[in-house]
């Protein structure tokens, strides 16, 4: 295959895209190619339409880049375009990541664990629970962002809530039946409601 340099001005959008990429997926394509550099071409067709790699893209565009490594077809039927569109973001996607294998790399990577698509401190979180590390790792990026900061913040005041709990199990009432006060033929007041404390057996009125 030969890839060849292009100006990014020269390349073009289709009209339809199968993936739609996300404001995350690109701040993490930036953080890919910052950190490593263009690892995969572009995909064009004769007319330099994109036929892989939109996401990759727009990402240089938005990092202020002017070229792009490419690889250019020139023999492709429409269907067959539509076709390389579909099975490019198709096939990926069914592949399987070795957990017990990402798991020993990072373990291995001694905290360093600043990797683009992942969050750093979500990983670190992550390896620090060893026991619980594969299971995990299965669940990244199914995480919305309301689940990655409940784990920032579990992590953080783990050990202060795990108190509170303890104290609050102390001093925990049962919970009981409300009740209700019986009214004697001279009462025209609505009826009143109370509970019996189970403590020392006093009413508590509602």
């Amino acid at each position: 295959m030969e890839v060849i340099t292009m100006k990014l001005s020269e390349l073009v959008k289709p009209e339809k895209n199968v993936r739609i990429h996300t404001e995350q997926q690109l701040k993490e394509f930036e953080r890919s190619i910052t950190m490593f550099g263009q690892i995969r071409p572009i995909v064009v067709d004769e007319n330099n339409v994109i036929l892989a790699g939109n996401g990759l893209y727009d990402t240089l565009l938005q990092m202020g880049k002017e070229t792009a490594d490419v690889y250019k077809y020139g023999n492709l039927t429409e269907n067959q375009k539509k076709k390389l569109m579909i099975a490019d973001n198709k096939i990926f996607s069914l592949g399987i990541e070795n957990l017990d294998t990402l798991n020993s790399f990072l373990e291995e990577l001694q905290g360093d664990l600043d990797i683009p698509g992942f969050d750093e401190e979500i990983l670190k979180q992550m390896v620090s629970e060893a026991e619980d590390i594969t299971e995990k790792l299965s669940e990244y990026g199914t995480l919305d962002d309301e689940e990655i900061q409940n784990i920032k913040e579990n992590a953080a005041r783990n050990e202060q809530k795990m108190q509170q709990a303890g104290v609050a199990q102390e001093g925990a009432h049962e919970p009981v039946p409300v009740q209700k006060e019986p009214q004697t033929d001279d009462e025209t007041a609505d009826i009143k409601k109370f509970i019996i404390c189970p403590k020392c057996g006093e009413k508590i009125w509602l």
